[in-house]
């Protein structure tokens, strides 16, 4: 009946800071993605198989709080469908869960759309990104919303919390704005996943504990990152990607300021940089998933490898454009 399929995303420059106000920058990274396929079920209910997180379930066994579940019945209930059609919901990623490429969002995204195409009323990319974020406070408590904004507009957008819409701009979610930016010049990024859950939900929940212990402190460590990140946009859409190195370099030490990095991100962000990167930072939640090196695109096999070597499980190679 319908199909609809995101990709994933990475921060480029903002976490943590976002949810304070603060810019950030994001790009999809089409490399990985998920696939939503919905179809008339032959019995009677909404059925959903999702294998890569072994999901085999009828939509009424699923607890009211369940990611699935609530986007389901968000889509439902912004159509006004009270009586639900008997489908079947096949979800299929290459995403890994909890990695900071927005397996979550990008779940939720493609369900989203897949299910208001069956039913024959395609919802608006704004509705859309603001059923998803409804979603992400599931997954995250309180989410930034960069996530389900990136991989719904599938563009490298710039991201600010809580700002007025610009005219001719879309407001996503909870006094949420999105810019999609020009990428003047294409940059490569090469990504590596520690192989370990990064926790956003508590990673976000300690920032918070640690700003309301020492407030002067953390808002300076948030105006620091969203400078970063201003200059880190003017570098791209003035075709200067080589200035995001230092950047990065100067990004991840605050982030390691912070408390949200890990013995494991530090590892491999070094590693990078050492075989040549132009500079590296983690990004997302922390803790683990992954991190991001930019790269001359000639070098990044070779940066690839050197993350491989220092630990990392998995690889992606990138270009930004």
């Amino acid at each position: 009946m319908a199909a609809a399929t995101t990709p994933g995303k990475i921060i480029l420059f903002g976490e943590h800071a976002v949810v304070y106000g603060q810019p950030a920058l994001a790009v999809p990274v089409s490399q990985v993605q998920v696939q939503v396929e919905v179809t008339d079920a032959s019995r009677s209910g909404i059925w959903i198989d999702a294998p890569d997180v072994n999901l085999s379930s009828e939509l009424s066994r699923l607890a009211p709080d369940h990611p699935l579940a609530a986007a389901i019945k968000g889509v439902f209930s912004a159509l006004n469908i009270s009586r639900y059609p008997n489908l079947h919901i096949q979800i299929e990623s290459t995403i890994p869960v909890a990695s900071g490429l927005g397996s979550g969002a990008a779940v939720s995204v493609a369900l989203i759309r897949a299910l208001s195409l069956a039913v024959h009323r395609p919802l608006p990319d704004e509705q859309v990104s603001a059923l998803a974020y409804d979603v992400e406070k599931i997954h995250h408590g309180t989410p930034s919303g960069i996530d389900n904004t990136v991989i719904t507009y599938a563009k490298p957008v710039y991201f600010v919390k809580d700002l007025p819409a610009p005219q001719g701009r879309g407001a996503v979610g909870e006094g949420k704005t999105i810019e999609t930016f020009r990428v003047a010049k294409p940059f490569t990024i090469v990504i590596g996943d520690t192989g370990l859950p990064a926790p956003t939900k508590e990673a976000v929940a300690d920032v918070r504990k640690l700003r309301q212990a020492n407030p002067e402190r953390y808002e300076r460590l948030f105006a620091a990152i969203g400078s970063i990140a201003r200059a880190a946009r003017q570098a791209i859409e003035t075709g200067h990607p080589e200035h995001l190195g230092p950047l990065m370099d100067e990004n991840h030490a605050l982030l390691q300021e912070m408390t949200v990095s890990s013995p494991e991100l530090d590892r491999l962000t070094e590693a990078a940089r050492s075989s040549g990167a132009l500079g590296a930072k983690m990004s997302g939640g922390g803790r683990g998933g992954n991190m991001i090196a930019l790269s001359e695109k000639e070098n990044a096999p070779a940066v690839a490898d050197a993350l491989s070597n220092a630990g990392a499980k998995r690889t992606i190679i990138t270009t930004v454009h």
